[in-house]
């Protein structure tokens, strides 16, 4: 069985786009909510900010899961996913500028990391999106 990934002109590229994210915040949620004591003293972060944002991926990746796959993803909730990966990924960056926590070289890298990826994932999205609509 061989797995290709659909290209943007595709009518499955949005669902692949969706898919791909749940598991990765599906994955990353797991990591964080469960290890969040040891990773917190990596990164140098408060241990509740991993643990609670872990939580909220597991949910956030169940839904977004679900999402996509419907055979046509409703255009609203799309949406509202690409917004809410938005306000996430500029969140992110804000969390370092605003000086709320005082993350270790490690702690920042990843930040910045799981920030640009989330910003991927919107990107990625709404060009689905419009693609599926034309």
């Amino acid at each position: 069985m061989s797995f290709a990934i659909p290209s943007p002109r595709s009518p499955g590229f949005l669902r692949f786009a969706l898919i791909a994210d749940a598991a990765a915040s599906g994955a990353l949620g797991l990591g964080l909510a469960a290890l969040a004591g040891p990773l917190a003293g990596l990164l140098g972060l408060p241990e509740a900010l991993p643990r609670y944002a872990g939580v909220f991926l597991i949910v956030w990746a169940a839904g977004v899961l679900w999402l996509g796959t419907r055979a046509r993803p409703p255009r609203a909730a799309v949406w509202a996913v690409i917004a809410v990966n938005a306000v996430w990924a500029v969140d992110s960056i804000l969390l370092l500028l605003v000086g709320w926590v005082a993350p270790t070289a490690l702690g920042m890298a990843f930040i910045l990391v799981q920030a640009a990826a989330v910003a991927v994932f919107a990107e990625i999205q709404y060009v689905g999106l419009h693609r599926a609509a034309a």
